[in-house]
Order: C-alpha cells, then sequence, then structure tokens
C-alpha cells in the first residue's frame, strides 16, 4: 500500500495498514498509526507521533517547523489522536522551546482545506475548523468548538467548548464556551449557540442553565466581575455553568462579550 514515488525516511514508523499515495514524504521520527492513509502529496516531518485512521488529503504539511523568529532547530514535535480528517493544504507546526515544545491535535476533527494550526497550540476532540481557518500559536480550542471560514484566532487566546465562531471573525479575546460570536468588524458575542447545544444531547434543562448564565453576563447592565458574583450568589447551576464561570477567571487576555 505504498507508492513507488513516496518517498519515506528509514527511521519512520509506517504500519501495513497505511496507505501511502503518489507524492508523500514522511520525515525521520514520524510515527502512524493503524490504517492511515495518506492520498497523495502529503509532508509529514518529525518528530512526529500520529494516532489511527487519519486520513490526510493532497498537499497538506504537517509538522513542519514553527514559523517562529525564535525557533533555532530544537527537537519539539506534535501529537495527533485518531479518526481525523485533514484537508487539502491544510499547515500545522510543531510546537517551540519555549512554548511546551508540543503542538496536540486531538480526535475527531475535521479541518477543512487552508486550515492553519500554529506552534504550541492545542486543538480539542470534535473540534471543526472550516476553510482557511487559522489558528496562531499558543492557542487552545477545547472540545466541539466549530471555528468559522477565514476566521483568525490570536495567539494565546482560548476558544471555549461548544463555542461557534462565524467566518470571517477576528478573535484577540478569549471565546466563551458555548457563545455564537460573530464581527463584521469587532467580535461582539450574540448569545447561545443552542442549536449547537440541541444537536449535541444537551437537555432542556441544561441549556435553560446556561442560557440564564449568558443572560446576566451579556444582557444585564453589570460588568463581568459582578455577574459572576451574581451567578455565585445564585447557588449551583450545575457543571456546565460552573465550567463558564472558571473559563472566565482564568481567561489572562479577557473575554468577548
Amino acid at each position: 500500500m505504498i507508492h513507488s514515488t513516496a518517498i519515506i525516511d528509514p527511521s519512520a514508523k509506517v504500519p501495513p495498514s497505511c496507505s501511502i499515495g503518489p507524492y508523500c514524504v514522511i520525515g525521520a521520527g514520524v510515527e502512524l498509526g493503524e490504517s492511515c492513509e495518506l492520498i497523495s502529496h502529503v509532508a509529514i516531518h518529525g518528530p512526529a507521533r500520529i494516532g489511527a485512521h487519519n486520513r490526510f488529503f493532497p498537499f497538506c504539511a504537517i509538522g513542519m517547523d514553527p514559523q517562529d523568529l525564535s525557533y533555532d532547530g530544537e527537537q519539539t514535535r506534535i501529537e495527533i489522536g485518531d479518526h481525523n480528517t485533514i484537508r487539502e493544504f491544510v499547515t500545522i507546526n510543531r510546537g517551540t522551546a519555549k512554548g511546551g515544545g508540543v503542538t496536540r491535535i486531538g480526535s475527531h476533527i475535521l479541518m477543512m482545506a487552508y486550515a492553519h494550526v500554529g506552534h504550541d497550540s492545542s486543538i480539542g476532540d470534535h473540534v471543526l475548523m472550516a476553510n482557511a481557518a487559522t489558528v496562531a500559536g499558543h492557542v487552545t480550542v477545547e472540545e466541539w468548538a466549530a471555528v468559522g471560514a477565514l476566521c483568525a484566532v490570536h495567539q494565546f487566546c482560548r476558544i471555549g467548548a461548544h463555542a461557534y465562531i462565524g467566518g470571517g471573525t477576528v478573535a484577540t479575546k478569549d471565546v466563551l464556551p458555548f457563545s455564537k460570536t460573530v464581527t463584521p468588524r469587532n467580535a461582539r458575542t450574540y448569545g447561545l449557540n443552542a442549536v449547537g447545544l440541541e444537536r449535541r444531547g444537551f437537555s432542556k434543562e441544561r441549556i435553560r442553565k446556561i442560557h440564564h448564565a449568558f443572560r446576566l453576563l451579556l444582557n444585564s447592565k453589570l460588568n463581568t466581575a459582578q455577574a459572576l458574583e451574581k451567578l455565585k450568589s445564585e447557588g449551583d447551576h450545575g457543571e456546565d455553568v460552573a465550567m463558564l464561570l472558571r473559563f472566565i477567571e482564568q481567561s489572562e487576555r479577557g473575554v468577548i462579550k
């Protein structure tokens, strides 16, 4: 299942169940899991540890040197989980020594054409990155988030779980979990990603509690600190709202409201 035009470094580990198409290049230190498919013209450089059942489409470049001026050839790596689809011209860079040395990609992720993940970033399970979505270095995208086409996420930002970012949005602050965030110019949060939560099996009661928290955060006359205090004083809202509050309290760049 290895095409005669493919180039594979002797140190790379490629199980017999993998399919390596025409003109693919697999570099030193690359470890592929079972049943991976490299369709054609795929370049993967190591060190890289890649799980099982991943599909790489033509001209994607995985594990290349980080685009960071401070990088000086240090031994950094990339880790990718299972059952991911990496479409055409996607680029994912390895980590940097100052950023922890590793870029992490979870499982069951769809990265559409021309998407980019910068060095030392972490992409959670079930994330969707649409065409040309761009994530800078040191960014965290939590599970089930959707990053729309042509989005740009500033370095060190966090995208909360189950968040939906509309196409063309520029995110320079953290994006709240469960939120819909869209911008023509300056990013704004437009409430709860209710449709996405319903599709993922959230009960009406869970959604109601999250919606109440969003009303206090976004629609009341309270500032963020006052809204947090009021939510805490109201008692137990469940784990979803507790996660939302932790996300805001741990934010270093501020959150988009």
